[in-house]
């Protein structure tokens, strides 16, 4: 029997459960959201038929940076989430293998940034952008809420468009990859990789500007230790941020489970009803 040992306080969720009833969406796969070094790198987006104000759910999938994909069976589905009222959109990102950090992060910026720029297109509520993601996904998208665009410059496209989110939620995410047994597969073309890996490193930027964030993770997790999440949330307690920590025992290297996508239609709730 599984045991939740630390989550929040329940609050009603301003969003419908997962699994009611769904109103119409439509569907748009392999959508470009940026063009850099020849590439183009696509999304799938969900979003209800004639819906305004739309708030959104990005998500960033996992892999180790090297591999992965935004369409998979325990990633983010857009059509459910469309169904819930949101504009949902799952992105590709480049892959170490062929494009060094910090381009995998570059790229989840250009997605932001092509938010914002299609917002009148879509309906979409330029100040209710969410991100989630797992894993390296998780590590991605906690760097979002901390660093920001940090020192990197643009690429993609949409270089005059907003970089800003509201919250994020990160499952089974690394915090700090001078101490993570894969981290080393952060490595730049040049510089000090140890910096390098630093600069990534959401933990050491947190402070006033940093977004809700809302951390998942396990116990038994054997990819990334638990005392990853326990040190970030520990951190953004000690800055006053606003976060959560969702601790499990047995649940191992998390993805976006329906319990992982029920604490976040609550945590949504929770950071809407704060503002």
């Amino acid at each position: 029997m599984s045991r939740l040992i630390t989550a929040f306080t329940s609050v009603a969720l301003a969003f419908p459960a997962i699994g009611s009833a769904q109103v119409p969406i439509t569907v748009e796969e392999d959508v470009i959201f940026s063009r850099v070094e020849g590439a183009a790198v696509l999304a799938d987006i969900a979003y209800p038929v004639d819906g305004s104000a739309l708030p959104v759910i990005m998500y960033v999938h996992g892999g180790r940076w090297r591999g992965g994909s935004r369409v998979n069976d325990e990633g983010l589905q857009v059509a459910e989430w469309a169904g819930l009222g949101f504009f949902a959109m799952t992105i590709d990102y480049r892959l170490v293998g062929a494009s060094p950090a910090p381009a995998a992060y570059q790229d989840v910026q250009t997605a932001i940034r092509w938010v914002h720029a299609h917002a009148d297109e879509y309906g979409i509520d330029q100040n209710r952008i969410y991100l989630i993601g797992n894993s390296s996904g998780g590590h991605l998208v906690a760097l979002a809420a901390t660093l920001g665009e940090g020192p990197y410059p643009r690429v993609g496209g949409w270089e005059d468009a907003r970089s800003d989110v509201r919250a994020v939620i990160s499952a089974a995410g690394p915090y700090d990859l001078n101490t993570l047994s894969w981290g080393d597969l952060w490595t730049p073309i040049e510089g000090d990789v140890r910096e390098a890996r630093r600069l990534a490193s959401p933990i050491h930027h947190i402070g006033p500007a940093t977004k809700p964030i809302l951390v998942v993770h396990s116990d038994d997790d054997r990819s990334v230790p638990i005392q990853q999440a326990v040190d970030m949330a520990a951190a953004l307690a000690s800055a006053g941020v606003h976060h959560r920590l969702v601790h499990y025992e047995d649940r191992g290297h998390m993805s976006v489970t329906p319990e992982v996508m029920e604490h976040t239609l609550a945590f949504i709730a929770e950071v809407e009803g704060r503002e």
